[in-house]
């Protein structure tokens, strides 16, 4: 099992939302998971936002789910130097028994994202930026072309991101 994993923050809550699926180019997940958090405290002043991960990690456990990959709207490193962000954070905290897969649309900050970072989903769409942790760079790159949708991000992201949102119940 795959999962593809949101957050959505909304004042001083926040809901988590998971979306599994078995095959990369699956256009619908197999489960959809949600986890509402009332009470959400603000983040360290200059630090790495890290309120997420406890609560990725509370979502897996209540459901006992432990996916092979997951993917996640956000970065694994925040540059090619590999520091980690909450994708690698998450990563170690499950003892490398998921890899995981970050998606960003947006670039390193403060630097030029290297092309080895970048793939192309469609033609005329900006690049997206692919890190990954306990999965080899350019498989990861792979499965995030081969999943399913027309546009720049794939369904099974905007599905997760929905259900984050709570437009979309889980």
């Amino acid at each position: 099992m795959k999962l593809v994993m949101d957050v959505h923050l909304q004042g001083d809550a926040a809901r988590v939302a998971a979306v599994a699926f078995d095959d990369w180019a699956a256009f619908e997940g197999t489960k959809n998971y949600a986890l509402d958090i009332p009470h959400v405290e603000k983040p360290a002043k200059g630090e790495l936002d890290l309120r997420a991960l406890p609560w990725f990690v509370q979502l897996l456990d209540a459901n006992r789910l432990q996916p092979e990959v997951i993917v996640l709207d956000g970065f694994v490193h925040l540059d090619a130097q590999e520091t980690p962000a909450l994708g690698r954070r998450l990563h170690d905290t499950l003892g490398g028994r998921s890899a995981v897969i970050g998606v960003s649309r947006s670039v390193f900050k403060g630097t030029d994202t290297p092309d080895q970072f970048c793939i192309f989903r469609e033609d005329e769409t900006p690049a997206l930026v692919i890190t990954s942790a306990g999965i080899d760079h350019g498989a990861a790159k792979a499965r995030l072309r081969a999943m399913h949708g027309r546009k720049r991000k794939p369904t099974l992201m905007k599905l997760a991101a929905r259900i984050a949102k709570g437009s979309v119940d889980a």
